[in-house]
């Protein structure tokens, strides 16, 4: 089964996790929020598929370009 990663698009923090491993997503649903700056930003699904493994944790300070989790498509 062929793997996305979902990359933080910021430097920030994980905020709150919306989805978790296993659960099912459509192309645009949010995984997660990060806080960057007092903003929330959405973190969404890039295509349908299986939330895989999340490689971060709420509260965890993330950089723009990291892998927070892997989509199974």
């Amino acid at each position: 089964m062929p793997v996305i990663d979902i990359k933080a698009e910021v430097t920030g923090k994980v905020w709150k996790l919306e989805a978790a491993p296993g659960a099912s997503l459509a192309a645009g649903d949010v995984v997660m929020i990060l806080e960057s700056m007092k903003m929330e930003i959405p973190v969404e699904a890039p295509k349908a598929g299986k939330l895989g493994a999340l490689t971060v944790a709420e509260g965890d300070s993330v950089k723009e370009g990291q892998v927070l989790a892997r989509l199974e498509i």
